[in-house]
């Protein structure tokens, strides 16, 4: 599924979005990320040691919302799977994101030898426009 042409202006900016997950206890994990839409799935940079993987490989149900910053009342919910996971030992989405966000250098992280790229197939889109 590809996200709605009204919901775009949201995803095509370079916002913070909240990606939850849910934990093996049940209880839902949310936190700030950078994201990318490419095609009909939304990709994340992480790392391969981090909560939020073991969350998706227990459960890979996942939700992202981005809120509007002009009016906080408007937002898009993304919700989907993880369809998905792609080494970047490199750390060359991590450099893709963090210039779409902003941030010219050209340094990967020093964890690139454990950066991944997730991917979220979106399953469904809702919001407020």
């Amino acid at each position: 599924m590809t996200i709605p042409e009204r919901y775009r202006y949201l995803t095509d900016q370079p916002l913070f979005a909240h990606l939850a997950t849910v934990r093996p206890d049940g209880t839902v994990q949310s936190n700030p990320m950078w994201f990318q839409v490419v095609g009909d799935e939304v990709r994340f940079t992480h790392t391969s040691k981090r909560q939020k993987l073991k969350n998706l490989q227990a459960n890979p149900t996942m939700s992202l919302s981005i809120v509007d910053p002009q009016d906080p009342l408007l937002y898009v919910e993304i919700r989907g799977h993880l369809a998905g996971v792609i080494d970047d030992p490199t750390g060359a989405f991590y450099v893709e994101l963090q210039n779409r966000y902003g941030n010219p250098s050209t340094q990967a992280p020093p964890d690139s030898p454990d950066r991944i790229i997730l991917r979220m197939a979106i399953d469904n889109v809702t919001g407020r426009v």
